[in-house]
C-alpha cells in the first residue's frame, strides 16, 4: 500500500491538484463491509492527507456508519466525503459531497440542490463519477470538483464491465477541466500506467486496503 501511496501522492503533485487528497478508499458494502473496524485497527495504512468515500448506500446503518468514520478520520488525519446525501455530509463534517453516477442520471434536479446546498459552505469539494464521456459532461454540470473515472482496470466490484484502460482514461483526463481519479483494479504493479494518463490521484478498495 506504501508504494501505491507514494504512486497517489505523485500524480496529485504533477497535476497540481492540491485540494484534493491524492488516495481515497471507497467503502463497498460486500467488499469493505466494516470499513470503520479497518481504520480503527489501521490496517489499511492510509496515511494522513487521503480520504474515505463513504457509499453504504443500501446499509440501514449508514448514518451511524458515517459518524464513526467522521470520529476515525478525524483521529488520523483522514478527509471524509460523502456519498448522494449532502445533508448527511454537512452533519458529519465532510469536506467531500460524491455524486455517483446513478443519482446524477436518475435525478439530476436532485444532484443539482444538493451541489447547491452543499456549497454554501466555503472549503467544500465536490467530486462525481465518470464512466464515459456522456457522464462526464453530466457531471461537469453539475459542478463537479473532481471526477471519479472508473473501472479503469478489471476488478472484483464489475465483473462484466468492459475497463477503460489507461487509453481511454487518458482520453477522458485530456478532455476533463477538472482533476480525474482513477478507480478500479488498481494495484502497485499497474498503478505506473496512470501517469502517462493524466490521473490526478487514485481512488480504491482492495488496492487501498492490500
Amino acid at each position: 500500500m506504501t508504494n501505491l501511496s507514494n504512486i497517489a501522492g505523485r500524480l496529485n503533485l504533477a497535476a497540481g491538484a492540491h485540494r484534493f487528497p491524492p488516495l481515497i478508499l471507497m467503502t463497498d458494502e460486500d467488499r469493505l463491509p466494516d470499513p470503520v473496524a479497518v481504520l480503527a485497527h489501521g490496517a489499511s495504512g492510509l496515511p494522513p492527507g487521503s480520504a474515505v468515500l463513504l457509499r453504504h448506500y443500501g446499509s440501514p446503518e449508514r448514518a451511524r456508519i458515517g459518524e464513526a468514520l467522521a470520529g476515525v478520520c478525524r483521529s488520523r488525519g483522514l478527509g471524509l466525503i460523502v456519498a448522494a446525501d449532502a445533508r448527511l455530509a454537512g452533519r458529519l463534517g465532510a469536506r467531500g459531497l460524491h455524486i455517483p453516477s446513478w443519482l446524477a442520471a436518475r435525478d439530476s434536479g436532485l444532484a443539482r440542490r444538493g451541489v447547491r446546498q452543499w456549497r454554501r459552505r466555503p472549503g467544500r469539494y465536490v467530486t462525481a463519477a465518470a464512466h464515459d464521456r456522456r457522464e462526464m459532461a453530466r457531471a461537469l454540470a453539475l459542478g463537479a470538483d473532481a471526477l471519479i473515472a472508473a473501472p479503469v482496470f478489471a476488478t472484483e466490484s464489475h465483473p462484466g464491465v468492459r475497463p477503460l484502460g489507461a487509453l481511454r482514461l487518458a482520453a477522458l483526463a485530456a478532455a476533463a477541466p477538472v482533476p480525474v481519479y482513477a478507480l478500479g483494479g488498481i494495484t502497485a504493479s499497474n498503478a505506473a500506467r496512470l501517469a502517462p494518463a493524466g490521473a490526478a490521484g487514485i481512488a480504491g478498495i482492495g488496492g487501498v486496503v492490500g
